[in-house]
């Protein structure tokens, strides 16, 4: 397959056999079976059981599917309940799980990863292979969430496993996490955006001055709290506009500012449109 969907996020799990991811630019990754891959979009690449193999499929955006001479492939291929290739027996199985948006909160995560990324069944195990080619292949009412819920579950083991290697370049607020300190406030600010803080509450619940408390979190996490609160509200809202219904002012109150004028502020200064702008480009999340 030539994968050119320009997905934001595309996990690849070798359940059985061997296969080459190869992109159009930068080193191509050989996967069997237990070894997963992740590939962050738009960028192109090919699938297949040996680079030499041409393409035989084309998958492009809005999972339209095509010959590589541009006839259309949608339904040709199809083996069962999302079950696609050539046949069901073939000495090559992988399960393929793609994000077709990427939120403002996930990108400040996802933006740490390369482009390709593999991790192999020597150095990580994932107990969840064998639930999520269980649950893939039933037509049961609420399959969809299920395995949308297993999908993340086995991004999230993915990416903790890749950020705990030393050559994984975790983003600093990532790796802030683990401090004592500086984790307590993060995930206070994270799991309440909509109270109050500042430098000084934050101090006090980290048993810190605050002078201590944003020396020691400017260190680790590159920026002083007030401006990370700042970002994490703002990428709050911003995912918040494009996945729900909610007004203005809600979301405003939800993620910690007084009133919409407040936020619409706030939110233009930093992405440079406003909020009603941003909730107008937004597109259905699919995960296929």
């Amino acid at each position: 397959m030539r994968v050119e969907d320009e997905a934001p996020l595309t996990v690849m799990l070798m359940v059985r056999g061997d296969a080459w991811i190869t992109p159009d630019a930068g080193e191509r990754l050989h996967l069997r079976a237990g070894d997963l891959a992740i590939a962050r979009g738009p960028a192109p690449y090919a699938c297949a059981d040996d680079p030499a193999t041409p393409p035989q499929a084309v998958i492009l955006p809005n999972a339209e599917c095509r010959y590589p001479d541009g006839r259309s492939l949608n339904g040709v291929m199809d083996l069962g309940v999302r079950t696609w290739g050539g046949r069901l027996d073939g000495s090559a199985v992988m399960l393929i799980g793609t994000y077709l948006m990427q939120g403002e909160i996930s990108g400040r995560l996802l933006d740490a990863l390369p482009s390709l990324l593999s991790l192999t069944s020597d150095v990580w195990q994932c107990p969840l292979t064998p639930l999520l080619m269980d649950e893939v292949g039933r037509d049961e009412p609420g399959q969809e969430v299920v395995l949308d819920r297993l999908l993340d579950l086995l991004v999230i083991a993915a990416l903790r496993a890749w950020f705990s290697r030393p050559e994984a370049a975790a983003p600093a607020w990532y790796a802030a996490l683990a401090d004592p300190v500086v984790g307590r406030v993060l995930r206070l600010v994270q799991d309440d955006p909509a109270h109050p803080w500042t430098v000084a509450t934050l101090a006090a619940k980290a048993g810190l001055s605050r002078a201590a408390l944003a020396r020691r979190f400017t260190d680790l996490v590159g920026e002083p709290p007030m401006t990370y609160l700042t970002g994490w509200r703002l990428a709050l809202a911003a995912d918040r506009l494009r996945d729900t219904d909610h007004t203005l002012d809600a979301i405003a109150r939800q993620v910690g500012y007084g009133s919409a004028f407040a936020l619409s502020s706030a939110f233009k200064r930093v992405y440079g449109i406003s909020p009603q702008e941003h909730r107008a480009r937004r597109e259905p999340v699919r995960i296929q």
